[in-house]
């Protein structure tokens, strides 16, 4: 393994049309984070770059939506993503924007080198416009009923409701979001990438080249590679972006995929003007990706292929550790039916547990498949590990310390076989840690890390230094002594995970500690005085989780509502024709009815009696789900007299009632709009 000089990692660009979820962190921020922690502990020379991706069509639809315009958006949201990221700990080197000057002009000079150099193919094809707005489309500009589900507001690429992806051209009467107006294909050209042109390479560089790149990772890249790759569009016709720039591209932006990974090199550039070249064009330097898994096909092919087209020494990922997704309570997080849990509203409803966030996520990252974050789950986690291991190890020592040395590490007498057990396990742990971040086992890392408070709760436990303080206080001084060790060790092996608390309990301990002072013993010298003890974690209340549990509720409730009322909506095909004389055939009148009772062992039939202005006669009909008996007594309905009599339930049934059924299965009878003779004809 080659040993490099420095690291760039960079973490995929959120997209500034909304604010970041639980699914972004756990699947590209947090690990990224530990990583880039890991690294600065070790004295490792380290750049953690990121940003707002703030181009596409996504955020000109919001912006048309709210009557605003696009910066407009992209402002908003930028702040909002960076405060989040903030508030827990994410702390890049940069967060910069690809709406921000720098940006335009990078891209703009990347694009046009490529095209100087005939690195792009142009094709003509015809694409969706829109003749009022007197504007191309784009496919997510385009909705219409779904062919697979009959969803009537399907996009020109997604069917949110049932989840396939569509073109436009499968849309049922497809129609412009912009005008209403349904659209017509128009010629116009564009600029392409030949990504065929780099197969082998990437074959080459991927496939023979990185074998230990993560399963899901290198299986899709082998995927795509297999399947044969295609050209790739490179601009838009689009209001939005950066434009694209040569002659006759007027109307033009570059497209967002290759606009965005640029942001990259251009927010280096913004931070480092002068020297940002040896973090992307020097060998010694070793690129990593923290990305999700819908982005493997761009960091691992597109932009790759573009630096390749490109050339000047731009370096290439050494990994791309891509995360799968995380599911909320059992059900994919969806940003548009709002199931989610936003990283802002975290913050603001949960002060002061930011670290419990992390360490959840982290617990339960989805690195090899899709995992489910449920509040219980992260309750259980926070008063069950966090509290009542880490923070009931460290406030015992801390505590115990006080009360018995005033403060002062006490010293160390003669050491047990249990002392030696306990100190020993933190060197083979921490040996497990390191090999778990470096291979992105952010899971397994975290695991290693609360073994050793594990290590030290059961330690403290067994000594039961508050028992031996009574006759033995030389002991006991020696018990709280090698406690304290262990607390050192915590404050390291847990900072790239819990920072927040770490940080609390380096003021307690009153040191700087290193990662190469994780394991050694004596790390804190006896006779130091260490600070005042406080508590690094505290509870979850239940009423905190309800509250949250409630939400989700409603907005489960209030989609299950919204999903019936549009079920109720839905008309049934028109039967075939039926000439006249059929229909004269049917005698249809009115009647009333005199008795009703349910028929006995059946959930849906009611025994009617009515009056037909004709006959009384006796009508079973399976209506005692919307009707009971007393809700039918003396009402005027509407009969099919001359249906041929049948036995239900062994009860001659002569009629049957006329009743009206919606989409979602809820009827009516037909009554008159004002109460006629019974007997009257209807036709």
């Amino acid at each position: 393994m080659k040993d490099y000089k420095r690291t760039l990692v960079t973490a995929a660009l959120p997209y500034a049309n909304g604010p970041v979820h639980i699914g972004h962190l756990a699947g590209v921020y947090v690990p990224a984070d530990i990583y880039v922690r890991y690294l600065r502990l070790r004295g490792r020379e380290v750049l953690f770059v990121c940003g707002s991706d703030e181009h596409g069509v996504p955020i000109t639809i919001k912006a048309r939506e709210q009557g605003c315009s696009p910066q407009d958006i992209v402002d908003r949201y930028h702040g909002i993503i960076d405060g989040s990221f903030k508030a827990l700990g994410i702390n890049f080197d940069i967060y910069g924007r690809t709406s921000s000057k720098v940006h335009e002009q990078n891209a703009s000079a990347f694009f046009r080198k490529l095209y100087d150099e005939g690195k792009f193919i142009s094709k003509e094809s015809e694409q969706y416009y829109d003749p009022e707005a007197k504007t191309f489309l784009a496919d997510r500009y385009i909705v219409g009923t779904c062919p697979k589900c009959g969803n009537e507001n399907a996009y020109g690429d997604q069917c949110e409701k049932c989840g396939c992806t569509l073109s436009p051209e499968e849309l049922i009467n497809p129609k412009s979001k912009l005008s209403g107006a349904e659209p017509v294909k128009k010629k116009t050209t564009h600029w392409y990438l030949p990504l065929q042109d780099y197969e082998q390479w990437l074959r080459e560089w991927i496939l023979e080249g990185h074998k230990e790149w993560r399963p899901n990772v290198y299986g899709q890249v082998k995927s795509w590679l297999d399947g044969g790759l295609q050209p790739r569009a490179v601009t838009r016709d689009l209001d939005w972006g950066v434009p694209v720039p040569v002659e006759g591209a007027e109307g033009k932006v570059l497209y967002v995929w290759f606009d965005a990974p640029i942001g990259y090199i251009s927010n280096t550039m913004e931070l480092l003007p002068d020297s940002w070249e040896q973090w992307w064009k020097s060998e010694d330097t070793k690129l990593v990706h923290f990305i999700g898994k819908d982005n493997i096909v761009f960091h691992c092919i597109v932009f790759p292929s573009m630096l390749k087209a490109y050339g000047d020494g731009f370096i290439l990922p050494d990994n791309v550790p891509s995360n799968e997704f995380l599911n909320l309570e059992g059900e994919k997080i969806s940003t548009s039916r709002g199931w989610a849990v936003w990283a802002h509203e975290y913050v603001r409803d949960f002060p002061g547990k930011e670290d419990a966030l992390r360490y959840t996520l982290t617990a339960n990252a989805p690195e090899t498949k899709d995992n489910d974050f449920s509040w219980k789950d992260f309750q259980s986690r926070n008063n069950s590990e966090l509290v009542a291991i880490f923070g009931n190890f460290v406030n015992r020592a801390f505590v115990l310390t006080h009360k018995y040395f005033g403060g002062k590490v006490p010293a160390r007498g003669e050491m047990t076989e249990a002392d030696r057990e306990a100190l020993a396990a933190i060197p083979q742990l921490r040996l497990s840690l390191e090999k778990n971040i470096e291979g992105y086992h952010f899971r397994e890392a975290l695991k290693d890390a609360m073994s050793m408070a594990r290590v030290g709760n059961k330690y403290i436990s067994d000594t039961e230094p508050w028992k031996l303080a009574k006759t033995d206080m030389e002991r006991t001084a020696s018990i709280l002594n090698v406690c304290l060790q262990i607390c050192a060790d915590l404050a390291i092996a847990f900072e790239p995970f819990t920072p927040f608390a770490c940080e609390a309990l380096r003021g307690m301990l009153g040191l700087d500690l290193s990662w190469e002072d994780l394991g050694r013993d004596g790390i804190v010298p006896e006779g130091h005085q260490l600070g005042e003890a406080r508590l690094l974690f505290t509870k979850v209340e239940d009423a905190d989780i309800q509250k949250q549990l409630d939400r989700l509720a409603a907005i489960k409730a209030e989609r299950e509502a919204a999903a019936k009322a549009e079920e109720a909506k839905r008309v049934s095909p028109q039967k075939a024709e039926v000439s006249f004389e059929d229909f004269s055939a049917m005698d249809i009148r009115t009647a009333t009815v005199l008795e009703a009772e349910r028929v006995p062992k059946t959930d849906k039939l009611l025994k009617l009696t009515i009056d037909t202005g004709i006959d009384k006669r006796v009508i079973v009909s399976g209506i005692a789900e919307y009707y009971s008996p007393e809700d039918m007594l003396g009402k005027q309905i509407c009969i099919l007299a001359n249906l041929a009599p049948r036995k239900i339930r062994g009860i001659e049934s002569k009629g049957m009632i006329l009743m009206a059924r919606q989409g979602d299965g809820k009827m009516r009878f037909i009554t008159p709009a004002e109460a006629l003779n019974n007997g009257a004809e209807i036709g």
